[in-house]
């Protein structure tokens, strides 16, 4: 009885634990909304239309046209503040306040790490920047190699599967690179890419937890908070856009936590909408190579039903319907999972 009120205990310490990083990001980013969007502002670094590339996107979206970009820095901002914070907090403070930190070297320092240098180059404006991307997968790869010495790949229902240590750190870099840029081609219209973002790291988190990695669960925690934060603007009509420094990062991010849990071959159910952007993209550059036609309208695929005549708020409530539904079959395939083959 007393082993039972211990884990019970346990677990609702760290249950707070993972909402009071929440809701320090959350509070975190309230706060610098205010001047980073004035800082934005003055930059002058607003949203540009390309009209002649694309003619129908560009119609659809006249009215974005100068609408700050960049302000992801208050997602990734509040995040890095608020894990100084509470670091801070354990250092100064006893009890509860001394387990706040969730710095840890095995769960949190990749995605951290990842999360931020992507920020970084999605904030700065360079023609090198695919490149830099591919930079940070290759960096990733070389940890889960090089550092962790991953060599096995969970395979729903079926178990681990040996692919090799360079076998995984090819798989680390296409999930890295596949899902940084499905979560940007998404990041087109007002609160899609973030309300689908949003959904797939409620998922990560809930995994995290489920397997005992109470820092990487509190971790994605706090980019939880920070987005809520950032949605409350960002939904039509957009106050500003995250930019490329929001939507890279985040992508970077969902996929090192997910890898964090070997729980990468989940990410089509978790992020299926993100999924379903970059098919889209794909199938219709194929079929306008191949067979000379276009399949949708336009593309990514939420263009398409803008120019259908779908108004911008419903596609982002539908995408966000469908996303949920997906992720929680996603969730239920990963507990049923979990049980067959613990």
């Amino acid at each position: 009885m007393a082993l039972f009120r211990y884990f019970v205990m346990e677990l609702f310490t760290q249950l707070i634990r993972i909402l009071v990083t929440a809701l320090f990001s959350f509070g975190i980013a309230m706060i610098l909304v205010s001047p980073v969007d004035r800082l934005i502002r003055k930059l002058k670094v607003g949203k540009h239309i390309e009209k002649e590339a694309a003619p129908i996107f560009s119609q659809m979206h006249a009215a974005k046209e100068g609408t700050p970009v960049m302000a992801g820095i208050i997602i990734w901002g509040a995040v890095c503040l608020s894990v100084f914070f509470l670091w801070l907090c354990s250092l100064l403070f006893d009890g509860f306040w001394s387990q706040v930190n969730i710095l840890d070297r095995s769960q949190t320092y990749l995605p951290l790490a990842g999360f931020i240098i992507a920020a970084l180059i999605g904030a700065v404006s360079v023609k090198q920047r695919l490149f830099l991307y591919a930079g940070v997968g290759f960096l990733a790869a070389w940890w889960f190699a090089a550092k962790l010495h991953w060599d096995v790949l969970h395979v729903p229902f079926i178990g681990n599967m040996f692919i090799g240590i360079w076998g995984y750190a090819a798989f680390v870099f296409f999930i890295v690179i596949a899902t940084s840029h499905s979560t940007n081609i998404t990041n087109g219209l007002d609160g899609l890419a973030e309300g689908v973002s949003l959904i797939t790291l409620i998922c990560l988190m809930v995994v995290a937890f489920a397997y005992g990695r109470y820092d990487l669960a509190a971790f994605t925690a706090s980019i939880i908070g920070s987005l809520v934060a950032f949605l409350w603007f960002n939904i039509y009509p957009a106050r500003f856009f995250m930019g490329d420094t929001g939507s890279m990062s985040l992508g970077v991010v969902i996929a090192l936590i997910a890898l964090q849990t070997n729980t990468g071959l989940f990410i089509p159910f978790f992020s299926f909408i993100l999924i379903v952007e970059s098919l889209s993209v794909l199938l219709q550059t194929f079929s306008k190579k191949v067979f000379k036609k276009k399949i949708f309208i336009s593309t990514p695929i939420h263009h398409h039903f803008e120019a259908k005549g779908w108004l911008e708020p419903q596609i982002t409530m539908r995408f966000w319907i469908v996303s949920g539904i997906a992720a929680v079959f996603g969730l239920i395939f990963f507990f049923v999972d979990l049980l067959l083959l613990k």
